[in-house]
């Protein structure tokens, strides 16, 4: 496999049973996710479109057909080694910005790190870039919804992600606050691809290729050129 295929599904399939009722959430789905591209992943409700995010992310694993991450299908690993995936390799924004209300800002971005103190000055660092420099140590019911969801990016841009996932993490949001969010993303995410889901057209501004799902297959797919990527380099952790 190319060495800048992070994740590839073949034929990926996901379905439920209903009685004597086979239903597809997703269906033969083959796509390839590239280090540092942007995809978009649109279609209706219903359409598959967070089941196939499952898929890919190791979050589900597909009832027919393959998906790997660098080479390792999900199906051959453990629970463990999946669980060990998405901590270390992998970022997450979903709708609901998520906060545990007992931390401040600061320790909800590191709460998932090896080291706390490693990753401290790296999480103040994308604090401060994503406009949340003063709010660190402040308590997430302070905070408005859109401060909410930029905790949760910068929270998944901690540990430096090969892959974020994001599944609809505008949709509670203004679409100027949505936007911004997505920006915010683009900007910080250095060298890591983004998997984006939404329902929203104009959310995919950012996108390198888009996936259009309908009835858990692809019905189209639109390719734009890769943008640079521009920004002062961002502080790593010291381990």
């Amino acid at each position: 496999m190319n060495d800048s295929v992070l994740i590839e599904a073949q034929n990926a399939s996901l379905e439920y049973r209903d009685g004597e009722r086979v239903v597809y959430a997703v269906r033969e789905v083959s796509l390839r996710v590239h280090r540092g591209e942007f995809i978009g992943i649109v279609g209706p409700s219903g359409s598959g479109k967070s089941s196939l995010l499952y898929l890919l992310s190791g979050l589900k694993l597909p009832t027919h057909g393959v998906v790997r991450y660098r080479g390792r299908n999900y199906a051959e690993a453990s629970d463990a080694e999946r669980s060990a995936m998405r901590r270390e390799r992998f970022g997450f924004v979903f709708q609901q910005p998520y906060l545990l209300g007992y931390l401040t800002v600061l320790e909800n971005v590191v709460v998932g790190a090896p080291d706390v103190r490693a990753y401290r000055q790296r999480a103040l660092w994308l604090l401060e870039q994503l406009g949340l420099g003063d709010k660190a140590h402040r308590y997430p019911a302070a905070l408005s919804g859109g401060e909410r969801q930029r905790a949760c990016v910068a929270r998944a841009l901690l540990m430096e992600p090969e892959v974020i996932f994001a599944d609809e993490p505008t949709a509670a949001l203004d679409q100027q606050t949505g936007l911004h969010v997505l920006e915010l993303l683009e900007q910080h995410r250095g060298s890591g691809a983004v998997v984006l889901v939404t329902h929203d057209p104009l959310m995919l501004r950012y996108c390198d290729t888009v996936y259009k799902l309908r009835s858990g297959q692809i019905e189209a797919v639109e390719r734009a050129p890769a943008k640079p990527v521009d920004g002062s380099a961002p502080p790593t952790a010291t381990l």
